[in-house]
């Protein structure tokens, strides 16, 4: 399954969001903290199993990163499994933040 992350939803509220991306039944999300006008923390990325291994946490995790480019925000991966993808692609660097 090639997920592309025009079929991720984006959820938000004034201090918190997620992204989501649903097939056959399941859910997989990835959830963020706003912290003031500049930063985006990635706290959490559930994919269940049916998902697993077809690159949807990834996509997820892109997908977050692209919107905080065009947003000219900064991301701080708390979450464990965005942090591992943030050391995987170098090419993010420019949105991770350093706090």
């Amino acid at each position: 399954m090639a997920i592309d992350t025009a079929d991720i939803v984006l959820e938000e509220t004034s201090g918190k969001g997620r992204y989501l991306f649903r097939a056959d039944g399941a859910e997989a999300e990835m959830t963020f903290s706003k912290a003031g006008e500049h930063l985006v923390i990635i706290d959490h990325t559930g994919v269940p199993d049916a998902f697993r291994g077809q690159g949807v946490g990834q996509a997820l995790v892109l997908r977050g990163v692209t919107d905080a480019r065009a947003a000219g925000k900064k991301v701080l991966p708390l979450c464990t499994f965005a942090a591992a993808q943030f050391r995987r692609h170098p090419e993010w660097s420019d949105v991770l933040s350093t706090r």
